[in-house]
């Protein structure tokens, strides 16, 4: 989704919602690709791979 369309779905503005997501770019939490004028962003679920294995390392439930 564009920075728009998910300040719509959690009542941000845009300008907010763009800030926090180039701040989840920067961690590389969230992934972007340039579509026309538009900029989409994906989640990075390799990230989110990692993290879960870690915890589960940590839990000592793996």
């Amino acid at each position: 989704m564009t920075a728009g369309e998910l300040a719509r779905k959690f009542d941000f503005s845009a300008p907010s919602m763009s800030h926090h997501l180039s701040l989840l770019k920067a961690a590389d939490l969230v992934r972007t690709e340039r579509r026309g004028q538009s900029i989409v962003y994906s989640l990075n679920t390799s990230v989110l791979e990692d993290v879960s294995r870690f915890l589960l390392d940590l839990l000592g439930t793996r």
